[in-house]
C-alpha cells in the first residue's frame, strides 16, 4: 500500500513523534509498502493533498494536534483511512479531566483530582491531601509532570504550567505500582494485551525513566497474581469502550499497595517503536512490530463506520 506517515507537528512531543516515525517507516518499508513521511508542521493544505493520493494514513502524532482528533477529522474529510480512534474518542482521551469524568460515571476508579482550566484566584488552596501529581491536562510523555509535597511546591508547579498556558490537572498520588495495558481489535472484537509492570529507577515514571536507555524496567507480562492480571485487562477494555475508542489504545494504571486499581489515563496514539509498550505487549503474544502495524492498517481499511 501507499502509506502516508504523519508525524512531527508542533507539540512538546514533536521529537518523540519523529523518532517513532523512523521505526514505523523502516518496518513498513521492509514489508513492501511505499511510505511517505509527512511532517504536520508543513501545514494542513499539503496534508489533505497527500491524503488524496495514498491508500491510508498512519498517525504517529503525540499531543496537540494529533491526539486531539483534529487530524483524524481532516483525514475523514479527505476520505483517507487511518489507524486508531476517531475524532470524538481521541479528544475525550486526550483531555484527562473529561476522560476521568466519564470514568467516574461508568464506575471505573480513578484517583481524586481537581481540574484547573485557568489560574485560581489568590488564596486558593487545594482540597486534596499531599503528595500530589500536577500535570498538563492535555499533555503526555511525562513532560511537565510534577510530584509536589507541599503548598510551596504546588505553587511552583502551577506557575510553570500556567506560564505555558496549560490547563492543569491535580491528582492524588496513589502509593503502589505502575501498570499499563494495551487493547487491540475492531469495535466489538477488542482484546486486552498482556499488561506491563513499570519499575521506575527514579522517584516516579518521569520523562527520563520513560525514554532513556538507563530508564525504568518494563516487565511484560507483568508479574502479577492471575486475578490482578485479569482485573487490569478487564479494566483496560472497560476504559477503552467507555471513551468509544477503536483499533487500539493503552491504559495507564496505578495499582495501590492494597490491591486496588486506578485508571490514570488512556492513550489513543501510544508510542510505536519496536521497544514501546504496546508493541512489547503484542510481542508477548507472538506478534512482531511490522505485523502489529499492518494489523492496525487493516482495521483502518475495513472500518466502515467513518
Amino acid at each position: 500500500m501507499r502509506i502516508l506517515l504523519v508525524a512531527g507537528g508542533w507539540s512538546t512531543e514533536r521529537d518523540i513523534s519523529l523518532k517513532g516515525a523512523a521505526s514505523i517507516a523502516a518496518a513498513l518499508t521492509a514489508r513492501g509498502h511505499e511510505v511517505t513521511l509527512f511532517d504536520l508542521s508543513d501545514g494542513f493544505d499539503p496534508l489533505l493533498k497527500l491524503a488524496a493520493t495514498h491508500d491510508a494514513a498512519f498517525l504517529n502524532l503525540h499531543g496537540q494536534p494529533g491526539e486531539d482528533g483534529l487530524v483524524q477529522a481532516l483525514l475523514e474529510s479527505a476520505g483517507c483511512p487511518y489507524q486508531g480512534s476517531g475524532p470524538a474518542g481521541s479528544f475525550l482521551a486526550l483531555n484527562k479531566a473529561a476522560g476521568k469524568a466519564l470514568f467516574r460515571r461508568a464506575g471505573i476508579r480513578t484517583p481524586d483530582y481537581e481540574f484547573l482550566p485557568v489560574r485560581p484566584e489568590a488564596g486558593w488552596k487545594t482540597s486534596l491531601a499531599f503528595p500530589l501529581f500536577v500535570k498538563s491536562n492535555t499533555g503526555g510523555s511525562s513532560i511537565d509532570l510534577f510530584r509536589v509535597n507541599d503548598e510551596a511546591e504546588l505553587k511552583r508547579a502551577l506557575d510553570e504550567l500556567f506560564s505555558h498556558r496549560q490547563e492543569v490537572l491535580i491528582e492524588t498520588l496513589i502509593p503502589g505500582q505502575e501498570v499499563t495495558c494495551g487493547v487491540l481489535g475492531r469495535p466489538g472484537e477488542e482484546r486486552a494485551l498482556p499488561p506491563v509492570l513499570i519499575v521506575p529507577k527514579r522517584e516516579f515514571f518521569d520523562f527520563h525513566d520513560k525514554y532513556a536507555a538507563d530508564g525504568a524496567a518494563e516487565i511484560c507480562p507483568a508479574p502479577l497474581a492471575p486475578e490482578l492480571t485479569e482485573k487490569v485487562r478487564e479494566t483496560a477494555l472497560a476504559a477503552h469502550r467507555c471513551l468509544g475508542l477503536s483499533g487500539y489504545s493503552r491504559t495507564d494504571f496505578r495499582l495501590s499497595d492494597d490491591g486496588e486499581l486506578f485508571v490514570l489515563e488512556v492513550n489513543t496514539l501510544p508510542g510505536m517503536t519496536d521497544a514501546s509498550l504496546v508493541p512489547k505487549e503484542a510481542a508477548a503474544e507472538g506478534m512482531d512490530f511490522g505485523e502489529l502495524l499492518e494489523t492496525l492498517l487493516r482495521y483502518a481499511m475495513e472500518d466502515t463506520k467513518r
